[in-house]
């Protein structure tokens, strides 16, 4: 598993029961690396956690999500790329708009307009680009905006979209 981290990092090699396990230094943050995988030390569960952001609006499970479409209480928004949507399909009753584009935050402040009352959840693969985006969209005025933080194919925060076996659409 290959990581690229920006910033202060210390690394270093560190003995328990006999077996070797490796220590990474985010910041002030400690991450080891051993038989069982990734564990964030200090309370902290995988490298999931260490390095998605908290999200400044609120997050909310798949199965959650897809009763508030489906109730109309909130828009959905399938930030991913188009060879994604094609893999995988998206959630029923979400709107494709890759978050690459260059008029991305205006085109979501359309969506937003038409709706201006409900909530817009974002959800991507697995929650990090969804949670990083939410930060940078909250920090640039936008209101009501939500990450799907197991995204469509899990993470830490759940099992994902596809997995709880809720509908997609535009598979293949």
């Amino acid at each position: 598993m290959g990581v690229a981290l920006i910033g202060h990092l210390r690394y270093g090699i560190a003995m328990q029961h006999g077996s070797t396990r490796r220590i990474l230094m985010i910041g002030g943050l400690t991450v080891a690396a051993g038989a069982l995988g990734w564990v964030g030390m200090g309370g902290q569960t995988g490298l999931y956690a260490a390095l998605t952001p908290d999200v400044a609006g609120g997050v909310l499970p798949a199965d959650a999500a897809h009763r508030q479409v489906a109730a109309d209480e909130m828009i959905l928004v399938d930030i991913r790329r188009p060879e994604e949507w094609r893999a995988t399909g998206s959630p029923e009753g979400a709107v494709q708009l890759d978050m690459r584009r260059a008029d991305f935050t205006d085109r979501l402040r359309e969506i937003q307009a038409t709706a201006p009352d409900r909530p817009i959840a974002l959800i991507c693969a697995r929650g990090v680009r969804s949670a990083r985006l939410a930060n940078q969209l909250t920090a640039a005025g936008l209101t009501g905006i939500l990450d799907v933080s197991e995204g469509m194919l899990g993470s830490a925060a759940g099992p994902g979209w596809i997995a709880r076996g809720l509908p997609i659409y535009g598979r293949g």
